[in-house]
């Protein structure tokens, strides 16, 4: 063939790109077991830090099996669709709640820590720049707030990144999500000075306000679906 023709130019071009899109779809098909290992680790962590539990130096999978005693899926009338483990961890959340409210799959992970009942929330919510996420563990009254663990896409550092750092994050703790009438209604994020009528608060993060709101919205529209769950004869 002669090297010098267009010809040859486009096949030479259209071979390398087969070749090299075969090696990217082998290297990926390689490593998937991996990548899917460790999606799975840091979700276990993300999880086990909204309960307090010290990682460094720990065996992560093991804590998990160790404080997550049970997986329950629910439905927003608290009506168990299915338990076991991996009933709550495989679920596909971010699918979940693009449905009608009815039609949701909602995980509840519970945990027993010091021999004590938590119930754990995930959350999901949008930011200043991307998505944010997180866990939010109550204790065994479904109403006061034993840890969180927020994570995000994008958000800018020293500022509304900020929301993974513990001195945000530890303000929820002991806060409650239901007023003196047992009735839902949240927690509010609010600048220093400003004051939430009806609800209990924390202060939001000072230059990141846009993400702290979005904190707030992601914990009212993820917990509301909960409703049924906090009132007494909830699934347990």
């Amino acid at each position: 063939m002669d090297t010098n023709k267009n010809s040859y130019t486009l096949i030479y071009a259209a071979v390398m790109v087969i070749v090299i899109a075969l090696m990217l779809a082998f290297v990926s098909s390689a490593l998937k077991d991996k990548q899917n290992a460790n999606v799975e680790l840091d979700k276990k962590k993300q999880l086990l830090s909204s309960l307090q539990i010290n990682l460094d130096g720990q065996d992560a999978v093991a804590l998990y099996e160790k404080y997550i005693v049970k997986e329950i899926v629910i439905n927003s009338k608290a009506e168990v669709l299915s338990e076991g483990k991996g009933a709550a961890f495989k679920l596909d959340y971010i699918k979940e709640i693009a449905k009608k409210l009815e039609d949701r799959k909602l995980p509840v992970y519970i945990a027993n820590v010091d021999g004590q009942t938590k119930y754990i929330i995930a959350l999901r919510g949008a930011g200043l720049w991307g998505p944010i996420w997180g866990y939010l563990a109550l204790n065994e009254d479904k109403n006061t707030v034993f840890g969180t663990n927020f994570s995000h896409a994008s958000e800018t550092p020293g500022l509304g990144a900020n929301i993974v750092d513990a001195p945000f994050k530890n303000q929820f703790i002991g806060k409650h999500i239901l007023n003196d009438k047992q009735e839902f209604v949240s927690i509010a994020v609010m600048k220093t000075g400003n004051k939430a009528e009806g609800q209990e608060q924390i202060d939001a993060i000072a230059g990141g306000t846009i993400t702290s709101k979005g904190v707030e919205k992601m914990l009212l529209d993820c917990l509301s679906q909960y409703d049924e769950f906090y009132k007494n004869g909830g699934a347990k």
